[in-house]
């Protein structure tokens, strides 16, 4: 491994938890970490099959693997069935525990999402009343970031390709924005070897300044009383407690002191001015990569600030009553969602989604929302891949069981075997777990997986 900069180990100097000695032999040895967090809609730990070694301390459904296997070749991983996220991050579950009450209906923006490891778990623990808005500037990340989203398959989250000023439409609209705020990436020196050749004091800078116009650009549009939680993965104390002083000093936030365990060992730290609550992880102290976070309230002002009413457009086509009860039969509770149409397609989303839809509409450019259901032709309906990975789709629909080889040649959008004499549309599963269409003719099986999406590992 490249050596550390030097000038980074000198401005960590007297930073609580930093160790010299200790960080740099745990850099220098190189060891790589894996840990996955399991989609609770889709799985649980009881039918997992890779291999767990220990449980991540601050995350219900966080795991440590013992060995790095090939995600490529598990049918779960593209299932959606897990997500492959750094522990460290995990933490943003506890912060948000800690901060608010997640059992109401609440609105979360997650400012800067791709790939969407975030995203996945606020929706994870979230009610299924409450709505995620995941948003990415940056339109080739946020293709990434919906392929993700879809694989989660939850019907309460929009995907949207914005920057961050554009929110300022919605004032006041959100109870908590999380930003995991793009940085100088000291805390993946240990997975990135490059980055270390990147990193310099100048890039330290100007991403301390990106990092606060982001922040004021994004602060409107919390609620008073809203939680803004703010993370890096870096160990630059100018992108970590010198913007919670920041942060504070400009707006007035209010700083959240989370409650931490021993065992954990991650380490708390206050800013330098005006003693705002931070935390910090070392990769010689916890089992993770470094990482920091840090919780705000927005105080009320009691100046009657509220959502500004912004002029409804509707940009979607109304959903014939016929084709309706066309797609009822492949939902799980149908009575819960409302459809548009967009394109053909025919989208469904929870009902109580549809006023909030067209204010976003309005403000925002929706990249993806709620889960395509297919298209109605002639009475039938062509079922879309989002459906059929989707947590909403019906227990009732033909589904096959097919052995790992199968569902392997079926993700590489091969042609695969199955010994049925059923006939039409059906849908592919792997350990109970839906991997996406088929339709079976006389003679052949058509294979409906995404083409973008195949495997192209033989």
């Amino acid at each position: 491994m490249n050596n550390l900069p030097v000038a980074l180990l000198n401005s960590l100097q007297g930073l609580p938890g930093f160790e010299k000695e200790a960080f740099e032999k745990v850099h220098q040895s190189c060891e790589q970490i894996t840990s996955i967090r399991l989609n609770p809609d889709k799985l649980s730990i009881v039918d997992f099959q890779l291999p767990i070694n220990n449980k991540v301390l601050w995350s219900k459904h966080g795991y440590y693997l013992s060995s790095r296997p090939s995600f490529t070749l598990d049918p779960l991983f593209h299932a959606g069935a897990y997500y492959v996220q750094e522990a460290s991050s995990m933490f943003l579950e506890e912060a948000l525990k800690q901060s608010i009450d997640l059992s109401k209906p609440i609105k979360v923006l997650d400012l800067c999402a791709a790939p969407g490891g975030k995203s996945t778990l606020i929706q994870s623990i979230i009610s299924n009343e409450s709505l995620l808005i995941s948003n990415e500037v940056i339109k080739t990340r946020a293709n990434i970031l919906s392929e993700n989203i879809t694989k989660w398959g939850a019907s309460n989250i929009i995907v949207t390709n914005n920057d961050p000023k554009d929110f300022q439409r919605l004032e006041n609209y959100f109870d908590v924005i999380v930003v995991d705020a793009p940085c100088s990436g000291s805390g993946l020196f240990r997975k990135d070897n490059e980055a270390i050749d990147e990193w310099s004091e100048q890039n330290v800078q100007l991403c301390s300044q990106r990092q606060q116009r982001i922040l004021a650009d994004i602060l409107p549009a919390l609620k008073e009383d809203g939680i803004l939680i703010y993370s890096t993965c870096s160990y630059s104390k100018d992108e970590d407690e010198e913007i919670c002083d920041w942060l504070i000093e400009k707006y007035q936030l209010s700083t959240i002191n989370y409650q931490l365990k021993k065992e954990w060992n991650i380490v708390e730290t206050r800013s330098p001015k005006h003693n705002g609550y931070g935390y910090r992880f070392y990769p010689d102290k916890v089992k993770g990569e470094g990482f920091f976070i840090a919780g705000f309230k927005k105080e009320a002002q009691h100046s009657g600030n509220e959502t500004k009413a912004l002029k409804q457009r509707n940009k979607t086509e109304k959903v014939p009553a016929k084709e309706i009860e066309t797609i009822k039969p492949f939902l799980k509770n149908a009575g819960d969602f409302f459809f548009i149409k967009l394109n053909e397609e025919i989208i469904a989303l929870p009902i109580y989604m549809e006023n909030e839809l067209l204010i976003l509409q309005s403000a925002l450019y929706i990249k993806k929302a709620g889960v395509k259901t297919g298209t109605v032709i002639r009475n039938e309906l062509i079922p879309a891949h989002e459906l059929a990975v989707s947590t909403i789709i019906s227990e009732d629909i033909t589904s096959i069981e097919v052995d790992k080889e199968t569902a392997l040649q079926y993700l590489r959008r091969a042609d695969i075997k199955l010994n049925e004499s059923r006939k039409g549309w059906a849908l592919l599963r792997f350990q109970q777990t839906a991997l996406g269409w088929v339709k079976i003719l006389p003679g052949r099986i058509n294979n409906y997986y995404p083409k973008d999406w195949r495997i192209l590992n033989k």
